[in-house]
């Protein structure tokens, strides 16, 4: 098994639960975790032999959503860890499957959405209330945890994605 495979295998799902997990507990992603995975990314694209052009579209990418995202940021529509997060993950997947990533993320952030504002319409259960994370996230004021849907849709997209085929050796 070589060692890009290990990565796309072991350490991208991992840290897609990380974020996930750490959205949902603390409402934070952490700038470490999105640093990770793009210098998993450059390790990924090295013993895989991309082309400097192929690294230069999942650059651009990357780039492209990191710049929209930040927009939406800045509109107070999403938290910042989301968009960095959304960009890291679409450096990985470069134009190939960026769509179907933003299309999927975009069906399931609206999905969790509707299940935390449903779950916020009645009072915390008593048991959860010696949660604190869970009463952060029952908060009215508080936001959507949106890098678990981020998340799942980049677990759900990466077999899909051309640098899994060329790990795999498709």
């Amino acid at each position: 098994m070589s060692l890009s495979l290990i990565v796309l295998m072991g350490v991208f799902p991992f840290a897609m639960a990380y974020a996930a997990a750490s959205d949902l507990v603390s409402m934070t992603i952490s700038n470490r975790l999105c640093l990770f995975l793009v210098g998993s990314f450059a390790l990924c694209a090295v013993l895989l032999g991309l082309s400097l052009a192929e690294i230069g579209w999942h650059l651009a990418a990357g780039g492209l959503v990191l710049v929209i995202a930040f927009g939406l940021f800045a509109a107070g529509w999403i938290g910042g860890g989301d968009a960095k997060l959304a960009a890291a993950t679409a450096l990985w997947f470069g134009f190939d499957q960026l769509m179907p990533y933003l299309t999927i993320s975009g069906v399931l952030g609206g999905l969790l959405t509707m299940l935390v504002l449903m779950l916020r319409s009645g009072p915390l259960p008593e048991l959860a209330e010696n949660w604190s994370w869970l009463r952060r996230l029952h908060a009215a004021n508080a936001g959507v945890p949106y890098g678990i849907a981020l998340a799942f849709a980049a677990l759900l997209i990466l077999p899909e994605t051309a640098i899994w085929h060329a790990a795999i050796g498709l």
